[in-house]
Formats: C-alpha cells, structure tokens, sequence
C-alpha cells in the first residue's frame, strides 16, 4: 500500500539522485586535481573508474536488495554512506586516499541509482511512466548541468576539495527529507528473484546495449572537455565550467521532452534520433581547435547532450516496461548498470586511445580523434536502430 502521494515519492527520488549526480563537478577539479598529485591527464581516469565502477555494481546489486527488504531503506542507506564517501575524499591526503572515497561514493550512489528508478515507477500508473522517468532523469541532468558552473566557483574560491565538502550537508538534508517521509516498500506482483533468463531477454539486452553505447561515447566530453576548455583554449576554471554545463544542460531539457513522447506516442523515434544527434554534436566537437568560436562549441556541446537525454528515457522506460513490478528495483539498477558499464568502457578505451595517439600526433590532434572515434560509434548504433524494427519489450510472467 503507497503510504504517501506518488508525486513526493517520486521527488524524493529525484533529490536523492540530484545529490549524487552533483558527481559533475569533480569532472571540472580533474586539472586541479591533477596538479595537487602530480598526474598525467590520462591518469585521472582512475578518478572515475573508481568511482562508476562500483556504482555500476551496487546499482543492480542495490535495486534487486530493495525489491527485498524495501527501496526506501536501500535508498536511505546509500545516502547515509555517501555522506562518508565526500569525506573520505574530501579529506584525502594522497591519491590513493581519493581513489579510497571514489570507492565509498560509488558502492553508496550505485544504492542511490539502484533504488530511484524504482520508486519513481511503483509510485506511478504504468501509463505515466515516462513521464515520471523524465522528470527523473532530468534532475539527474540538472545536477551535471549545475555541477561544473557550481565547480568553477568553488575550485577558483576554496580549491578542489570543496568539490566534495560542499555535498555533504545536500546529502544529509535529502536523507533528512526521505526519513521524515519514509518511502513506502511497495508490494510488487511477484517476489521472484531476477534471473539471468530475464535479463537475456533481447529486447532487454537490445535496450542495454545501446545505452552501453550511448554513454560510453558522451564521457569523451566529460574526460576531454575540461582539458581542452582549459589548457587548449586557455579559458579560467568559472567559463570552461560554464560551457562544459551546456552538455547536461541539453539532456536535462530534453528528458521530460522524450518521456512525455514515449508515454503518448512511441518509443522508437526518440532513440533513433536522438543517437543521430549525440553523434552529431561529438563529430563537431572532433573538429574543434584553438580558434574554434565559443558559440559553436556551446551548440555541438548542447546537441550531444540533448540527444543523450532524447534517447535516454525512452530507453529506460522500456527496460522498465520489460519487468513486472516486483522486480522493478532490479530493473533500475540494470539500467544503470549498463549506462555505467558503459562509461567505465568509454574512458578505459577513450583515456588509452588518447594516450596512444598524444605521443604520434599531439594532444590536440590526440583529443579531436578521441571525440571522431566516440562520434562514429554512436553514428552506428543510430544507423542500426532505425534500420532493425523496434521490439516492443515484454512482461516477465
């Protein structure tokens, strides 16, 4: 029985998510931080790694917890924990110190993102579940797009710590907000565990796949842009913050776009053309240079992330859609699994090719072949999604 309306269930979600996607921030500290410890620009990788990976993990291994004991203390929990996670980084004295934070961050965000999908589907008609996914998702948007105006700030005040420090009484206020609240633990139609029989559905690992694709090429921007906004363009901590806002700012508009689309009309159409915009906006950005005007750069930077948010959330809902709702906690965390798989592959392969390429041709030959090789990729994946006939995901029994 839902204790409490569905729309503050679903907005506690949301704050919960938007604490934790604040993350964006730490992307504009990376030649901060690099200087602070001595690294080069590929080294910093780890600095995510760290981080996604495990949130990767805990956030199918969290979802399918909730679907037991309940998504309320599942998603409670993982804010708690993050609270110690911005400290430990926080207060780090050496890399591996940091590195040890990253970790505490992602167990306790992949908790966080493991658990909002699903209350923010249990606690809405299936028919409103896009609707209720893009207002998810564009607080998760917002947070990226707030992050790195917020970082260039903070850094340029108070240094690369407050990246984190700031976070901790946000987070504390959201775990407040859901205590005094208590999410409901909803009753499912089922307690079946999720099988890999599920989740090798085609339509699911279809689903997957392409949002494995679609955020491993957008962390080119995120691993890149900083560097090039700052060290190619030469541009201070507050601007480059401000343009490199303007990737998440696209997708936290075009989210609640694409659910409304997706609950009243198709699917099919928002995926397909919103990979065909990412891989647009990537390509442009390939062809940046030293002289490149600033305009320019804000709309390749807007376009990628605008078709990252117009194909996100339909896609999300249609994994949902693939679950029945007992096992919706196992689907969110899915969601986010393959998202995060994604982005671990994207700047593992990103970070090397760079590496590889920066001793043959220069860096900024190095960062323009990094961003044409995630454009191709995504360009693909939008080709053989409109070429193949969307299948229409089905209930699990």
């Amino acid at each position: 029985m839902i204790r409490q309306p569905g729309e503050m269930v679903r907005w506690i979600a949301a704050a919960g998510a938007f604490v934790v996607s604040l993350d964006s921030m730490v992307n504009v500290a990376f030649p901060s931080i690099a200087t602070a410890f001595r690294l080069d620009p590929e080294d910093v990788r780890w600095i995510i790694v760290c981080y996604v990976l495990t949130y990767a993990v805990m956030a199918f291994t969290g979802g399918a917890l909730a679907d037991r004991v309940g998504h309320g203390v599942v998603f409670r929990a993982g804010l708690a924990l993050s609270t110690l996670g911005f400290l430990v980084a926080g207060l780090a004295a050496s890399f591996g110190w940091l590195l040890a934070g990253r970790v505490l961050q992602g167990f306790a965000g992949g908790l966080v993102y493991g658990t909002a999908p699903g209350l923010t589907t249990l606690a809405v008609p299936a028919a409103a579940r896009g609707r209720a996914l893009g207002s998810l998702g564009g607080a998760i948007a917002l947070a990226f797009a707030l992050g790195p105006v917020a970082a260039g700030f903070l850094i340029e005040t108070f240094g690369w710590r407050a990246v984190f420090h700031v976070r901790v009484p946000l987070a504390l206020l959201a775990l407040a907000w859901s205590v005094a609240l208590r999410p409901p633990r909803f009753a499912g139609a089922t307690s079946r565990l999720v099988t890999l029989a599920d989740i090798l559905r085609r339509p699911v690992l279809a689903a997957s796949a392409l949002a494995f694709v679609a955020n491993a090429a957008i962390f080119a921007v995120a691993l890149f842009g900083p560097f090039y906004l700052v060290g190619t363009r030469g541009l201070d901590t507050r601007t480059a913050g401000a343009l490199f806002m303007l990737s998440a700012l696209g997708t936290a508009v075009a989210s609640p776009l694409a659910g409304r689309f997706a609950d009243r009309i198709s699917a099919r159409l928002p995926l397909t053309l919103g990979l065909g915009l990412e891989a647009l906006g990537l390509a442009a950005l390939s062809r940046a240079g030293a002289t490149t005007p600033i305009v320019l750069l804000g709309l390749a930077l807007f376009g990628a992330g605008f078709g990252l948010g117009l194909f996100q959330v339909p896609n999300m809902t249609r994994v949902m859609a693939a679950f029945p709702a007992g096992q919706q906690g196992a689907a969110g965390g899915l969601t986010f699994l393959s998202r995060t798989l994604g982005i671990v592959a994207g700047v593992t392969t990103l970070s090397a090719v760079f590496a590889h390429r920066r001793e043959r041709v220069g860096q900024d030959a190095a960062f323009a072949e990094a961003f044409l090789l995630a454009a191709v990729v995504v360009g693909v994946a939008a080709v053989i999604t409109a070429a193949v006939r969307a299948s229409t995901p089905r209930r699990a029994p």
